[in-house]
């Protein structure tokens, strides 16, 4: 299985980071969190990241008791498509929490069907590289390993170049998502990774929402060492217009394998990107409304009935909508508006 899953990872994927659906009473919608899986599926996402920082944290709390139902509910649903479609979907479950927590919810995502687990070291402030390392080691011994640099406004901690390199030399690890949104730090992440000479088996993501097309036409070079790519994204912002995501991905993807340069209209659809994702992220109130602005682009398209959050406290920040609105205006070749239109109904349908 891991190196199946590790073929996959290395052809480089659209994954998006799985949003949670919920009613207007804060309850799980069964039926809109169906639809979203279909949409990420059916608009060619080659996988999904349930239970990670878009899902909502929260999920993983015992008391909300979400955890274990949402993952069911997107492996089967994938599982159903992958039937009808005759195609493959990657599943990544989101883990956190302690060794005890962790290796327990690896448990739960294998037993679903789950084939890597993202490792987020929130919340493990003060813990060693070693004891984070040791961390990583028990988990992949039940799911494969995906390493999680998560930035630390929405509650990752700074990592040193040490633990990537340490990390590197685990057999399990797979991918690493490269999310710390500072590109000192995101470069040290790769050049650990060439510097493993592991670098053509730990296939590399962008999770850097506010430089992805940058991040997927860089190539990146550690002295005399091999040069690398981020050949995919597991991304929040790839939760929303996805299917111009899959097509943005192959554009880049086709810079990167002919060797041409990289093409203006290219990266003026970098910046414009970035734009959308400052709205969306809502960097202006330091991602405070992130959550309820993906949602809010998904209610719009009709994916979501509301922005509600497991938080009531997470709500859109004063002027968010109307940013996200002008930003739609600006730029609706971002979107997939109409691609939703033509299949909600049956995304919908129960």
């Amino acid at each position: 299985m891991v190196q199946d899953v590790r073929a996959r990872l290395l052809e480089g994927l659209v994954i998006p980071a799985h949003p949670l659906a919920l009613t207007a009473h804060r309850r799980l919608d069964d039926r809109r969190q169906r639809a979203l899986t279909r949409y990420y599926v059916d608009a060619g996402a080659g996988g999904i990241a349930v239970g990670v920082h878009t899902t909502q944290f929260a999920i993983h709390n015992p008391s909300v008791g979400l955890y274990d139902p949402v993952l069911e509910l997107a492996a089967s649903t994938a599982d159903e498509l992958e039937a009808a479609n005759n195609s493959s979907v990657v599943r990544i479950a989101g883990i956190i929490g302690d060794t005890r927590q962790a290796t327990a919810e690896a448990e739960m995502a294998r037993c679903h069907g789950y084939q890597v687990g993202l490792v987020s070291a929130g919340g493990l402030e003060d813990w060693s590289v070693e004891k984070l390392v040791d961390h990583y080691r028990a988990i992949a011994e039940i799911i494969p390993v995906m390493g999680f640099y998560l930035q630390a406004a929405v509650g990752g901690r700074e990592l040193p170049r040490e633990f990537w390199r340490r990390l590197a030399e685990l057999d399990d690890l797979v991918a690493v998502k490269i999310a710390p949104f500072d590109r000192r730090k995101t470069r040290e992440v790769i050049r650990a990774v060439i510097d493993s000479g592991r670098a053509h088996e730990i296939a590399l993501y962008t999770g850097n929402d506010d430089h992805i097309v940058l991040d997927l036409v860089t190539t990146y070079q550690s002295g005399d060492g091999p040069t690398v790519h981020m050949v995919g994204g597991l991304l929040g912002q790839w939760s929303l217009w996805t299917k111009r995501a899959v097509e943005l991905h192959a554009e880049c993807r086709e810079v990167v394998n002919s060797g041409a340069d990289v093409p203006p209209s290219l990266l003026m659809t970098a910046t414009q990107l970035t734009e959308a994702n400052t709205a969306v992220f809502d960097t202006a109130h330091s991602y405070a409304g992130c959550l309820p602005g993906i949602h809010e682009v998904l209610r719009r398209q009709g994916l979501l009935a509301g922005t509600w959050c497991l938080d009531p406290e997470e709500v859109l920040s004063p002027g968010q909508a109307e940013q996200i609105e002008q930003v739609i205006a600006a730029h609706p070749q971002l979107t997939d508006d109409s691609f939703v239109a033509e299949h909600l109904d049956r995304w919908l349908a129960d």
